[in-house]
């Protein structure tokens, strides 16, 4: 069943901090140790919307959105995963967030699990969804997602110059509703002007089949890590899911230590847009958990 509580509003206040010279977009909410909401594409901080108001007296809340993205500045830079990973690590650094714990989605897993792996000391624990936890193999991921590759590299039309096409033709598949007119529009905002479509466009360069080498190494690099790690974990999946299989769920299962598995329903890619009720209490009540145990330690 759908949630009953899905709204369009992002009542937020819009937050700019300059990073490598561009302003990256970010809302925050609530006051505490920092829950860092990172999305993954083609989204941006309105993904997390109806997520937020369940973790707001947790914590203080924060939605960035990636370079390129949402409200962000794009500058004339690649867009690569790389560059990604810069932007938020440098926003980290200067918001001097402190034990922060991710919640992570899509592309976002993979920047916030290389951060994540590489201080474990600034952590307080990891919540992930249709995350990347190991190297990209496409013959291992779900029959939706193995029919968006293919519409991907079918694509005739140019990325960078119909952003907001991209958006209207790609982002529907990912979403187990139909999104609102006010919703799209929010999604689609950031790339009406021609020319604004490049992280769109390097985003589907890099997750096409034999394009993907970096994106392997660092994926590779931090499952390693994420295998020895002691943090606490919560995993998230849905059936039918894009990137999470339950050949994924498994291998989490047997080869993570100190991780909670949790089922939120049946979805696509955007749990956040059709189950963002059963996704915000989940990780509530888990983040109420790993909080008694730091009391009782």
């Amino acid at each position: 069943m759908l949630s009953e509580r899905i709204t369009s509003n992002f009542p937020y206040e819009s937050h700019y901090v300059d990073i490598h010279g561009a302003k990256l977009h970010y809302i925050e909410e609530g006051i505490g140790d920092p829950i860092l909401l990172l999305h993954g594409m083609p989204t941006s901080s309105y993904l997390w919307r109806n997520i937020i108001p369940h973790l707001v007296s947790l914590g203080r809340c924060i939605a960035v959105d990636l370079v390129g993205m949402g409200k962000s500045d794009k500058p004339n830079i690649e867009y690569t995963i790389e560059d990604h990973i810069n932007y938020i690590e440098k926003f980290i650094e200067t918001l001097n967030l402190k034990n922060v714990t991710f919640i992570m989605h899509g592309w976002g897993s993979i920047i916030g699990m290389h951060y994540a792996m590489r201080h474990q000391k600034n952590c307080k624990g990891i919540v992930f969804y249709e995350a990347y936890l190991q190297p990209l193999n496409n013959e291992n991921v779900s029959l939706p997602y193995q029919e968006l590759l293919y519409d991907l590299q079918e694509n005739s039309f140019d990325i960078v110059a119909n952003g907001a096409r991209f958006i209207d033709q790609f982002l529907p598949q990912m979403v187990l509703r139909t999104l609102s007119q006010e919703e799209m529009q929010n999604y689609r905002e950031p790339f009406l002007s021609p020319g604004t479509g490049k992280p769109l466009e390097q985003y589907v360069k890099e997750i096409l089949p034999n394009n993907n080498k970096k994106i392997d190494q660092i994926i590779s690099d931090y499952s390693q890590q994420l295998m020895k790690s002691s943090l606490p974990k919560l995993m998230l999946y849905s059936v039918p899911g894009f990137i999470t299989t339950i050949a994924t769920v498994i291998w989490a299962k047997e080869h993570l230590t100190n991780l909670e598995i949790v089922d939120i329903g049946e979805a696509l890619h955007c749990a956040q847009e059709t189950n963002p009720d059963v996704m915000g209490e989940t990780i509530s009540i888990w983040l109420q958990g790993i909080e008694q145990l730091n009391v009782i330690e």
